[in-house]
């Protein structure tokens, strides 16, 4: 056991779990890449100012779940929470909004961190594959990445997940909508906190999970009463677009998502095998996002899909997902002359490009043979001095246990041509 562990909340990837966690950041980001989104990556902290008027001064994750640092020269970090108000500010700064091709479309992948009570499907640290659309005000942006993500949790085998789609307006519907409901919520039975929240944000008190809370808001003013009909005809297309695609999805009146700079269309993808946290991944739009942040006006919007929970949702259908063995040769020598030769051998396999791995620490033969049988090679190659002096090489298909003897020039095109 070491002196050290990992940070309470937090967990580490290792073999061969941890090959699940790339082949699920694999499978969200192919429909992207083949969908025009480019890679973007930026720091893992960022001036804590950008998160609080990007995120929402308001937000639990503003309030409370920042993890931020002061450095040697005095700057207020933090360690980012969330992707979306870093990447629109590598995009302004890199003035990729200027080159004259809208949207710029990026999608990233990366860990996060917040300050939450650690359970199953929560976690202090986490990761998350996310995609946005920045400079453009279309519906059919919006349909595209719904589109896109329901893509890629359907090649991954997931089929018990669910889509909530909601609308919350814009600056100018938005706010006749929050007067009305702070009316309502000012008269209702809520604690101090929940009281302050009205008067900063009162739609994330919709999004409170209190049962008390939630029981109380059964009268709530309904934001669909208030769209005005920009905001409706918006809406109604991503709803036909989606219909149109085959993508099902609930609508749900009370769907706000828990960051302030979402406007008009708003979603989730929620699966009902993981209990309390029932999130796999969500966004929306947030078109008044980069002027937010000392940008210019650019409506956009994006998505992040949990990586974690998306693992925890194939756990709970049970979806075993086909990865494929990380070695396809293994090389077992007997004896330092065959050491030698077979490590050349495994040396010219990986410049091939054929994944090849090799018996090392001078093991016996039945010990490298079942060090050859884990790592789920094809095929292993055997040699020792008597196979040495013959000029050859004993090849073992590792699935029908037959077994051969190859010229030791030859083995590498024999192996190419056999693994295809």
């Amino acid at each position: 056991m070491s002196t050290f562990q990992a940070p309470k909340g937090t967990y580490d990837l290792t073999p061969p779990d941890s090959a699940k966690f790339l082949a699920v950041r694999e499978a969200i980001s192919a429909p992207l890449r083949d969908s025009g989104y480019g890679y973007i990556e930026t720091p893992g902290f960022e001036d804590v100012e950008l998160f609080a008027r990007g995120v929402g001064e308001s937000t639990d994750i503003v309030t409370k779940e920042m993890y931020t640092l002061t450095t040697k020269g005095g700057a207020e970090l933090a360690l980012r929470p969330e992707g979306t108000a870093s990447v629109l500010r590598a995009a302004l700064e890199a003035n990729l909004h200027k080159a004259g091709n809208l949207p710029v479309k990026l999608w990233y992948s990366g860990s996060y961190y917040r300050y939450e009570r650690p359970q199953k499907g929560r976690y202090r640290h986490f990761s998350q594959v996310g995609a946005e659309a920045i400079g453009t005000e279309d519906p059919v942006l919006d349909a595209e990445l719904i589109i896109l993500a329901d893509q890629a949790y359907r090649s991954l085998g997931l089929r018990q997940f669910r889509i909530l789609l909601n609308s919350l307006g814009d600056k100018e519907c938005r706010p006749v909508y929050r007067e009305a409901l702070q009316t309502f919520l000012r008269d209702l039975d809520l604690d101090e906190e929940t009281r302050r929240r009205i008067e900063i944000n009162p739609l994330r008190v919709l999004d409170d999970k209190r049962p008390d809370v939630q029981e109380q808001l059964t009268d709530a003013p309904k934001l669909r009463d208030y769209l005005c009909d920009a905001c409706k005809a918006y809406h109604e297309e991503v709803r036909a677009l989606l219909t149109a695609a085959g993508v099902v999805y609930e609508d749900d009146e009370k769907l706000v998502r828990g960051l302030d700079y979402y406007t008009r269309t708003t979603f989730e993808f929620v699966h009902d095998g993981l209990g309390s946290q029932s999130a796999v991944g969500g966004g929306g739009r947030y078109d008044g996002l980069s002027e937010m942040i000392g940008g210019p006006a650019l409506p956009s919007v994006g998505w992040a899909l949990g990586v974690d929970r998306t693992v925890l949702a194939l756990e709970a259908e049970g979806v075993e997902l086909d990865i494929p063995a990380t070695t396809s040769v293994y090389a077992v020598p007997l004896g330092e002359e065959a050491r030698r030769a077979l490590f050349a051998v495994v040396t010219e396999l990986r410049r091939a490009g054929i994944a090849a791995d090799f018996a090392f620490g001078g093991r016996g033969l039945k010990g490298a043979m079942k060090s050859a049988n884990r790592s789920g090679a094809r095929f292993t190659l055997v040699a020792g001095e008597r196979d040495l002096a013959e000029g050859v090489v004993q090849l073992k298909d590792m699935e029908s246990g037959e077994q051969s003897a190859v010229p030791l020039a030859e083995v590498v095109a024999e192996l190419t041509t056999r693994l295809g």
